[in-house]
């Protein structure tokens, strides 16, 4: 388990959080929308919508027609519009199930992923902060001497608040990452379905390195690059492989 030391592993977390606010989203003018996806954003659209349905009506549209794609997909996009995004998420997958090559479908899914996973990285900045602040005089305070070489034992109540704390940053951590998991294995199947579409390589890459999948993220900004060599964002995009590549090299020893 990561930061189980707050103190030997707490640069990682922070790491971790400039990553997701930073590379993923600045470099490419991203983050407004938390639930629209990184090509709605880039194409200046968003989500679709079924009309205003209740989700009291669309729940009573799918207990009638449960194998219903259509009722799946109304009552996905009323629980959105409620901010039930986590039901959305199993609804879509339902309806997914039904029309595995929607594209627009998977692209509002992996949308939703990376709208979770923005609000737990938050999470596990909030939870970082709250931790460093608990732990702080702890970690600047040395064991009182008692002479003959004894010290005085570290306060078990400080010890329980360290753990805790430690362990709310290492839970929002693990959240935060496997929804960016999520959208990345959303974007890959959207990217089978659409392999000709250099916005969902771009997607896809994003998702990848916010998720921490280094070799897939460079192979997709490097599709894009194939797809769409003159794009804007192209000078961009080569830089982050430059960037990723030299992060995997290791340090020369010695």
């Amino acid at each position: 388990m990561f930061f189980t030391r707050l103190r030997s592993h707490a640069k990682w977390m922070f790491v971790f959080l400039a990553l997701v606010f930073g590379v993923g989203f600045v470099g490419f003018g991203i983050g407004a929308n938390q639930n629209a996806s990184i090509g709605d954003l880039l194409r200046g659209g968003g989500g679709t919508s079924n009309g205003s349905v209740s989700v009291s009506d669309a729940r009573e549209q799918v207990q009638k027609s449960p194998k219903s794609a259509q009722a799946l997909r109304t009552l996905s996009t009323a629980l959105q519009e409620d901010g039930q995004t986590d039901e959305a998420i199993v609804v879509l997958n339902r309806y997914l199930a039904l029309k595995p090559k929607d594209t627009e479908a998977l692209q509002e899914l992996a949308g939703l992923h990376l709208g979770r996973a923005t609000a737990l990285a938050r999470d596990a900045q909030a939870a970082q902060v709250r931790a460093s602040y608990l732990v702080f005089d702890s970690a600047l305070t040395a064991p009182l001497n008692l002479g003959k070489g004894a010290t005085l034992e570290p306060d078990p109540i400080e010890q329980a608040i360290s753990t805790e704390a430690n362990k709310a940053v290492n839970e929002a951590y693990i959240a935060a990452q496997g929804a960016y998991q999520k959208a990345e294995e959303t974007y890959d199947r959207l990217a089978a379905a659409a392999p000709r579409d250099p916005n969902v390589q771009l997607e896809l890459a994003q998702a990848a390195q916010q998720s921490g999948d280094t070799t897939k993220a460079i192979a997709a900004y490097q599709r894009f690059l194939k797809l769409a060599p003159d794009d804007p964002t192209a000078p961009i995009v080569r830089q982050q492989i430059a960037q990723l590549k030299a992060a995997q090299t290791p340090a020369p020893s010695g």
